[in-house]
């Protein structure tokens, strides 16, 4: 009887990667002074096997590419089902949704611009989404980047999927070196209330493992009122069946397109590059209906964390031990050259705006917007701890508000991503212009935003970076 075990490898040799990091992080002061995730480092320990060793015993990256594809929606699912427990603090909220909206559009013209001025010069045949992988690596972390990138293959973009893995990789260099720098930089000039400090070589801050409580207030009255399966497996099983009603609903958008001829075929077919988007939805729709019917209680928040945070941990390492060294090779200088200006500008515009549009813990939301918006949410997590390590700050709440904002109004600007590749395909380069004018769109808006929320100061002293209050 012969049986398929190839998910399972990938899941094992990616399992004992994490423990090997785990165990070196404990090992390497390095790390943890630079809250780098065992995650990353499982990736770049199996970058050089999936790259050589793999191959030669037929082992290759479909599976790991498969996993990162799959794990980034159910993160994205998990995550939309949660109930909200706190009270966020409003204008906080929608300041922090507007500095990450900020960012999409910073993000990518910075990437459109740099993209055109190689096509226009030295390379010519460079595909004009690529530019937009900064965004999609940084702002939107690797599952995304590598989603998207992966539809844009079909268009003629080569390694599409590759090149976003590297960008996100890109992006958690610097959350990781660049956030242990503002930190340091923040203690150094007063950012930070001293009272609000804990010193960055807490063991509780930079501990490599954490002691799992069993007594959690919220799990133990999750499964009180579930007592004929496992609480675990309740939250885990709406999950993969939010997952199946998302596959359900993308096959029918699909064969539905299919009557509009050629373009709906193509548009289609993109659409399978950002399931995330569908599958939270969806998530959200369940939600209410759960809230509707008056079971909302069953929903263990801290279980679907740990849903997503095991999600993003195996998808992270996926997502690095994928990457294609002979695709980074072939755009080695795109690549750096976007991804050093990309991290530059990130770094300088984050600080410029938070530092003007809020009016409370002005640092700790900065923190942790910075580290999410070049890493994943856990990294900015990560981040945020080492000034409020019991998350005592609205900074963590608002931001999940912030996020449930920005949201919606990404949606149209995820979608306009796949219009210059469909462009390029066709030979119709007026989508290259539809695409800049509607991220041109967001900046005004954020601008604008921006004016209303700082008010008549917004722009004193703009010379300076952070505008200490």
């Amino acid at each position: 009887m012969s049986f398929s075990w190839s998910m399972l490898i990938d899941l094992g040799i990616i399992s004992f990667a994490l423990l090997l990091a785990t165990s070196i992080r404990h090992r390497v002061h390095f790390f943890r002074k630079y809250l780098i995730p065992n995650s990353l480092v499982a990736g770049f320990l199996l970058l050089p096997f999936y790259n050589y060793l793999g191959p030669l015993i037929s082992l290759n990256t479909e599976g790991l590419r498969n996993l990162v594809f799959h794990l980034l929606n159910l993160s994205f699912i998990a995550m939309s089902l949660r109930t909200a427990r706190r009270q966020s603090s409003g204008k906080g909220v929608f300041s922090m949704a507007v500095t990450i909206i900020s960012q999409y559009s910073i993000q990518s013209l910075v990437g459109l611009g740099i993209t055109f001025l190689f096509i226009a010069t030295i390379i010519p045949s460079l595909f004009p989404t690529f530019g937009l992988l900064i965004t999609l690596g940084f702002a939107l972390g690797p599952g995304q980047a590598f989603a998207i990138g992966t539809g844009w293959e079909q268009y003629g973009f080569i390694g599409g999927g590759s090149v976003g893995l590297t960008f996100a990789a890109i992006g958690f260099l610097f959350a990781c070196f660049g956030g242990i720098f503002l930190i340091n930089r923040a203690i150094k000039k007063n950012w930070i209330d001293k009272k609000s400090f804990t010193p960055i070589n807490s063991k509780n801050i930079r501990r490599e493992t954490h002691q799992i409580n069993t007594s959690h207030p919220g799990e133990s009255k999750a499964a009180q009122k579930i007592v004929a399966i496992d609480p675990l497996s309740y939250n885990l099983a709406i999950v993969l069946g939010v997952y199946l009603l998302t596959f359900l609903l993308l096959k029918l958008i699909t064969f539905t397109m299919l009557f509009a001829g050629n373009m709906g075929k193509d548009l289609g077919a993109g659409l399978w590059g950002i399931t995330f988007i569908f599958a939270a939805m969806i998530a959200i729709l369940v939600k209410k209906i759960l809230i509707a019917f008056g079971i909302d209680h069953t929903i263990d928040n801290q279980l679907l964390n740990r849903i997503a945070g095991t999600s993003v941990d195996i998808m992270v390492a996926s997502s690095i031990a994928a990457i294609s060294l002979k695709v980074v090779a072939q755009y080695w200088l795109p690549i750096t050259v976007m991804g050093f200006s990309g991290g530059i500008v990130t770094f300088i515009s984050v600080l410029w705006l938070s530092s003007r549009m809020f009016r409370d813990y002005i640092f700790q939301r900065t923190i942790l917007i910075y580290g999410a918006l070049t890493g994943t949410l856990p990294t900015g997590l990560a981040l945020l701890r080492v000034i409020d390590p019991e998350f005592e700050t609205p900074a963590s709440t608002d931001y999940m508000y912030a996020v449930g904002i920005v949201f919606f109004f990404a949606l149209p600007f995820i979608v306009s991503m796949n219009f210059p590749a469909y462009g390029y395909s066709t030979g119709k380069s007026f989508y290259y212009w539809i695409t800049f004018c509607i991220y041109a769109a967001y900046l005004i808006f954020v601008l604008i935003a921006f004016r209303f929320i700082a008010g008549k100061g917004a722009f004193q002293k703009a010379g300076k970076i952070w505008l200490k209050k």
